[in-house]
């Protein structure tokens, strides 16, 4: 039975990835940082363990409790929207710890037992603001666009060994509770001057578009990467991802 490791399993993206591997016959461990099992189905092929990305001691104790895995997926991440000026840099290295270090740290306690079996699938999820570059997300969009840079590099490295890493790229999704993550960590604090154009920002994120991505558009893509050896390095993962990919 195949294994899977998902990060950041409380919402959204992480906790429809681990439905729908566990509805596929795969063992999940589903990590949070205040493990809520009552989030998920009842199953043998469930453990749900807590798991902080920035601990390095948090996560050696998930992986060795996790036993062997065939894939891990790097989803936890945090949102920080703002104009660049009304950032503290205490809130522009929280974002870096958990989206980019986190993830890095997450994949080199795994690559060992990777590395050894000859096999083995990491994907990172990132988002399409890598893509198309928009206002107030300058920091975050560094944070992703690190991810990406550091998968494809290290695709290259794990080659000898019969281990991949791939990219998904979900766009937005009003669905997940991401969006109002991101603006608590702003502390409503724009400065004035950018008053204006964060007006602007905000009133787009209230209109309604066909193209989104849902959260289960980026637990589909993640499948793929998974299990997909043809799967290409980056996956854009819902209709606006998809378009903004294309263009």
């Amino acid at each position: 039975m195949n294994t899977i490791l998902i990060t950041g399993c409380s919402s959204g993206f992480g906790l429809e990835t681990a439905r729908l591997f566990l509805s596929r016959d795969w063992r999940v461990v589903a990590t949070m940082r205040t493990p809520n099992a009552a989030l998920l189905p009842e199953s043998d092929r469930l453990t749900v363990l807590p798991l902080d990305v920035t601990d390095a001691g948090s996560i050696a104790r998930a992986v060795a409790e996790a036993g062997p895995l065939d894939v891990l997926v790097n989803n936890a991440g945090v949102g920080l929207l703002n104009a660049l000026e009304g950032l503290s840099m205490g809130a522009a290295r929280e974002v870096f710890e958990t989206n980019t270090l986190g993830t890095i740290a997450m994949t080199q306690a795994v690559l060992p037992q990777f590395r050894d079996r000859g096999a083995g699938v990491i994907v990172n999820v990132t988002s399409s603001v890598t893509l198309r570059s928009l206002p107030l997300l300058a920091v975050y969009t560094a944070s992703k666009a690190a991810v990406n840079a550091f998968t494809e590099s290290l695709a290259h490295e794990l080659v000898p060994f019969g281990v991949h890493a791939r990219l998904v790229i979900p766009g937005r999704s009003p669905e997940t509770a991401f969006g109002s993550n991101a603006r608590t960590r702003m502390g409503m604090d724009v400065p004035e001057a950018y008053g204006d154009l964060a007006g602007k920002v905000f009133a787009n994120f209230q209109q309604a578009t066909e193209e989104l991505t849902r959260a289960s558009d980026v637990a589909e893509a993640v499948w793929r990467a998974a299990t997909d050896p043809a799967c290409p390095m980056r996956l854009p993962a819902g209709a606006d991802a998809v378009a903004w990919a294309a263009a």
